[in-house]
């Protein structure tokens, strides 16, 4: 996954509306499904040539159009000419380094969002990829960067008709693709969660260079949720505020509620940057002490043999004239005595809790 912003160099000079794609190929092959359903009938077509897609327009039933992979620009044109897409909105699609957002043209509403996906390898780093969203009057179109079951559930309701989704309109159609997005950052928060317990208690238990980089590496993984997320808020409740009459009133109660799970995330994702922040500060608290400690004992032991290096010392020098020379347990006597003042010191700096 690319974490820096991807290279646009390519673009440079050339007039606005221009297609080029930046990004990464993340599919081998462009698939394109298409579901046309009403509330007693479905057709599920798998597209080979786009003058299919042409037959699709202008039904009264709900055109649900699914592209996965958007790498070849040809097609992404054409289909927008047969949509009556602008040729901003291709040149966005294309460019998947776009940051959430939502734009009315009046005849459709564009919107872009950033799915993510995590493996069950604690190791592993996020991944993420551009979903962009049109909604017209009757059809919905969908562009992933790679073919994923990120809409698999919406699809198992297309099919089997169970809730209200083939009795409303595309703007429903639109509202359940967008929150099967937001409903999967729930699942990857649950994950994060908990990785973060387990550096928490690994961290508890014994601070290690391990921890440290497993901290940063979550921390780094926080910052760039918010940044792909963050913006979410705001085009959420653009969509919400919207009054296109492509949007009904109806299909509003279900994207506040989408608004609020959209706070509910960013709300995670700040409490989970306070706690690697707050981690990060034990982390380095714990080191701290730990030299403490060793620092404590190394200046114990020096300050023990200050005064026993100091009588070795005296009674090393080469003096002729030394009384204790002589004396048959002189040796002994100085031993005894280095030894009451080590256990003396000992005991003081026991008493002073210092032990």
């Amino acid at each position: 996954m690319a974490r820096r912003p991807k290279k646009r160099s390519s673009k440079a000079g050339l007039p606005p509306g221009a297609l080029i794609h930046i990004g990464e190929r993340l599919a081998e092959e462009i698939k394109i499904s298409v579901y046309h359903y009403d509330e007693f009938s479905l057709e599920e077509i798998d597209i080979k040539t786009l003058s299919e897609c042409q037959q699709c327009m202008g039904r009264p039933a709900v055109t649900w159009v699914q592209l996965s992979g958007i790498h070849e620009v040809h097609i992404l044109e054409e289909l927008g000419t047969i949509f009556g897409l602008h040729p901003l909105t291709v040149e966005d699609i294309l460019n998947t380094d776009q940051r959430p957002k939502l734009e009315d043209f009046g005849e459709y509403i564009y919107t872009v969002f950033k799915a993510f996906h995590n493996h069950a390898d604690q190791n592993s780093e996020i991944t993420s990829e551009q979903i962009s969203i049109v909604l017209g009057p009757t059809f919905v179109l969908s562009f992933q960067e790679k073919e994923s079951d990120l809409f698999k559930p919406v699809i198992e309701r297309v099919r089997t008709g169970k809730g209200r989704l083939r009795k409303s309109g595309a703007d429903y159609l639109a509202y359940s693709l967008i929150d099967t997005v937001v409903d999967n950052y729930f699942a990857l928060l649950e994950r994060l969660g908990e990785k973060i317990e387990l550096v928490e208690e690994s961290l508890a238990a014994n601070p290690s260079t391990a921890s440290l980089h497993a901290i940063q590496q979550l921390k780094r993984e926080m910052i760039f949720l918010r940044k792909s997320i963050w913006p979410l808020r705001e085009t959420i409740g653009s969509l919400e505020r919207s009054e296109s009459p492509l949007i009904q009133k109806s299909t509003g109660v279900f994207l506040k509620d989408v608004y609020d799970h959209t706070i509910q995330v960013i709300d995670t994702i700040e409490t989970f940057r306070d706690m690697l922040s707050g981690m990060l500060d034990i982390y380095l608290s714990s080191i701290s002490n730990r030299m403490n400690e060793i620092i404590k004992v190394l200046t114990i032991i020096a300050t023990i043999f200050m005064p026993l290096t100091f009588m070795a010392g005296v009674y090393g020098m080469n003096f002729k004239y030394m009384p204790e020379l002589e004396w048959p347990w002189g040796y002994f006597a100085v031993l005894a005595l280095m030894a009451a003042v080590a256990l003396s010191m000992m005991a003081y700096f026991k008493k002073k809790k210092w032990l």
